[in-house]
């Protein structure tokens, strides 16, 4: 699943493409995704629109309109965004298309279809925001996100710190890839209780954190299955995983078989010297 780094990719990937373009016209698939397409709303607040700016929310992409109009995605297990010549043969996946006054396209293309497509009309898009982010965490990047805050966040919670850093509600962004690499980074065994950690700790987890993504938005992403981003290119940050994915194979800090086991039904990746029990 695309996680912060490969949705902030594509984000910047759009910039230099979509600002200050109107969106001539709107089509889409009559495949539902993890939510129904709004049709309606994509034709009476996109259509017709002129794009301000991309922003990125957690996992999601926020396209703004200047009359203050939203369009959110979410990329789901494996969606992508591309832009293309408007005349390009639409692909079997393609579930929306905007078509820009220069005659490209983009393209919204879910092989599995658990992304989603949303809404908010300028009337009540502020409103429709702030629900939206009463319900997600802190962003790795933001300032509040420090070793005391996520210490506080955690306090009363007995839950694994794997499990605690990949809580949407609690931390934006942070999906199983990262939150491998990240506790690896910091030398923390991924099922200690968090009411366990100590305060310097919980400061290593929030530098390794902004480390770690900051690393892999530069490379790109990661390509664990299908990832591209919005030029097409794959990303490139798996060649630099220490973990994820390793199961068996020798640690490349110590030489220890890295483990493999569940955590919270999801594969948790580590190396039993570096982060011991």
């Amino acid at each position: 699943m695309p996680e912060l780094p490969e949705v902030e990719v594509t984000r910047r990937g759009l910039l230099p493409h979509l600002p200050g373009r109107k969106i001539i016209a709107v089509s889409w698939s009559n495949k539902r995704l993890r939510t129904p397409i709004p049709r309606k709303l994509l034709r009476e607040s996109i259509a017709g629109r002129q794009v301000r700016t991309v922003d990125r929310r957690a996992k999601y992409l926020l396209v703004r309109m200047e009359d203050g109009s939203v369009l959110v995605l979410h990329l789901g297990m494996t969606g992508k965004i591309g832009l293309f010549p408007g005349n390009t043969p639409r692909a079997r996946h393609d579930h929306l298309r905007l078509l820009l006054d220069n005659r490209m396209e983009m393209r919204f293309n879910d092989s599995r279809r658990f992304g989603s497509i949303l809404v908010w009309p300028a009337e009540n898009a502020g409103k429709l925001e702030e629900r939206f982010n009463r319900g997600k965490g802190i962003e790795p990047f933001s300032a509040e996100f420090t070793g005391t805050t996520l210490q506080g966040l955690a306090a009363r919670r007995r839950q694994p710190v794997k499990s605690f850093l990949m809580d949407s509600r609690l931390v934006a962004g942070i999906g199983n890839i990262y939150a491998n690499e990240i506790l690896f980074a910091a030398g923390i065994f991924p099922e200690t209780p968090v009411d366990t950690i100590t305060d310097a700790e919980w400061q290593a987890i929030a530098l390794e954190s902004r480390d770690i993504l900051s690393r892999a938005i530069k490379a790109g992403g990661s390509t664990i299955s299908d990832f591209v981003g919005s030029s097409g290119s794959p990303g490139y940050f798996q060649l630099q995983l220490k973990v994820y994915g390793r199961g068996e194979l020798a640690c490349k800090q110590c030489g220890t078989p890295v483990e493999k086991r569940k955590t919270g039904g999801r594969a948790t990746f580590f190396c039993p010297r570096c982060q011991p029990e």
